[in-house]
């Protein structure tokens, strides 16, 4: 159980029947004919026909929090899998952006940098998942597809697509059921999915599509809420709590009305509070700590699997950037989160650092030693040896010591462990000219190619043709 809980039971009651009021008052807008149809078929009341905005009753809404697994597996390109689940386990994934900075400099993600951000996330072993990206040099509408293809090409961890188009997903899934190459995509999800609510209360056609095209596949979903308290929300981060709640519930019945059975993530932990002073909208403050610590509450009070973003507003790898990464990552770990986006992430979610994804995988080792805690038993507190060694003897050369000193102390790559002297004789490096020098040696290594050559060839052929069809 995690004891540093930002919402208490009592606290997790009183929003829950808030956002049950706003779904019976206000319901929410769902933009997709089909969809909307399922809803009423299913039992949601009609409050505007012509807006498609559907009230959604307290017994459907508690049918889909009980259809909805408390427990799934997803799984890597590798075949392993790991079991998801409220109070289980802390998993960082990388995240998707727009920009890539390099020292000071911005520049759109292309085709390059995003083979370069999926190399280096293979390569960090503190991350489990790699995100696509917004990548330029392809037609607009086929960006989802292309940074698919690339992942499959680049990395073998799990595959977390963003989609960008109603229609990126079927080939999407297209091209994950050649890379299984004959094993069931519900037995083998090496990739998930997810989209955010319009807040406040509107479903859009984008993600209704994705939802609807995606479903009897068993393939796990990210329902996000994404309110901006003070913007979209209220500023008061309760009220912004309850709102984006009801939106979270919401979807997690649409999902459940198209596919009984889907696993589902309860994703409060992309909520953003603006700032009064600039109208940013603030994604490393404390206040989104909170918010995503309470999230991560609300998921294990419905019994469902959690997610959230770690980033910071810091526009570059610098002392702002760790600070706020680093206290927003305590708090996901501290509350339990599931599913933590962001590795690599700088100014408010918008740019992607290879040298900050580099560091941020030294910081989780570090918070993933925090969270394994000290384990006590005779073993460990070692009581003979103390009695053995005594008053004058030393413990460094025991075969105690020897067995037991790589499960018990963490060995960060990166960071200072020397005396002063070795640090000047080796350069006097900072730790952002050690990440540097650690990102030109993973991409100074021998590209590996994850898909095998027919494989690929069967994927060039779907994503050129598909090309050609929605051009």
């Amino acid at each position: 159980m995690y004891t540093s809980r930002v919402l208490s039971v009592k606290d997790c009651d009183q929003i829950h029947n808030s956002s049950m009021e706003i779904l019976k008052v206000l319901g929410v807008k769902i933009d997709h004919e089909v969809v909307y149809r399922k809803m009423l078929d299913a039992g949601a009341r009609p409050l505007d026909e012509k807006k498609r905005i559907v009230a959604l009753p307290e017994a459907l809404v508690k049918r889909a929090l009980e259809s909805a697994p408390s427990k799934f597996k997803l799984a890597d390109r590798r075949g392993e899998a790991v079991e998801i689940f409220p109070e289980g386990p802390n998993l960082f994934w990388g995240a998707n952006a727009m920009y890539m900075v390099h020292g000071k400099k911005r520049t759109l993600v292309d085709a390059q940098s995003f083979e370069d951000v999926t190399r280096v996330t293979d390569a960090l072993e503190n991350v489990y998942a790699a995100v696509g990206a917004n990548v330029t040099g392809c037609p607009p509408f086929s960006r989802d597809v292309y940074a698919f293809r690339m992942m499959l090409e680049n990395t073998n961890k799990h595959l977390r697509p963003v989609i960008f188009t109603p229609n990126g997903i079927e080939a999407i899934m297209e091209m994950a059921n050649i890379a299984l190459d004959g094993k069931s995509m519900a037995d083998n999800p090496i990739f998930s999915l997810g989209y955010s609510i319009v807040s406040p209360l509107h479903w859009g056609p984008t993600c209704m599509d994705l939802y609807l095209k995606s479903s009897g596949y068993k393939i796990p979903m990210m329902v996000n809420g994404e309110p901006l308290a003070g913007g979209t929300a209220p500023v008061t981060l309760a009220g912004a709590i309850a709102l984006s709640n009801a939106e979270i519930l919401s979807g997690i019945t649409i999902l459940q009305v198209l596919e009984k059975g889907r696993p589902s993530v309860y994703n409060l932990g992309f909520a953003h509070v603006i700032d009064m002073k600039s109208a940013i909208s603030l994604s490393g403050s404390a206040e989104c700590a909170l918010l995503a610590g309470a999230g991560a509450n609300l998921a294990e009070y419905y019994k469902l699997p959690s997610a959230s973003w770690v980033s910071t507003e810091s526009m570059v790898v610098d002392e702002q950037s760790a600070l706020e990464k680093t206290f927003n990552a305590f708090s996901h770990l501290a509350n339990g989160t599931n599913l933590i986006w962001g590795v690599g992430q700088l100014e408010s979610q918008l740019t992607l650092s290879l040298e900050q994804a580099v560091i941020d995988n030294e910081t989780i080792g570090q918070l993933k030693r925090i969270r394994r805690g000290i384990e006590v038993n005779k073993e460990s507190i070692a009581l003979d040896l103390i009695k053995e060694v005594g008053h004058a003897g030393d413990f460094l050369s025991t075969e105690h010591t020897l067995e037991n000193f790589r499960k018990e102390l963490v060995f960060p790559e990166l960071l200072s462990r020397e005396k002063r002297e070795a640090w000047d004789n080796s350069g006097s490096k900072t730790l952002l000219e050690k990440a540097e020098i650690k990102v030109k040696e993973i991409l100074a290594q021998k590209k590996i190619n994850y898909l095998p050559e027919a494989q690929r060839e069967k994927i060039m052929k779907l994503e050129k043709k598909w090309i050609e069809k929605n051009g």
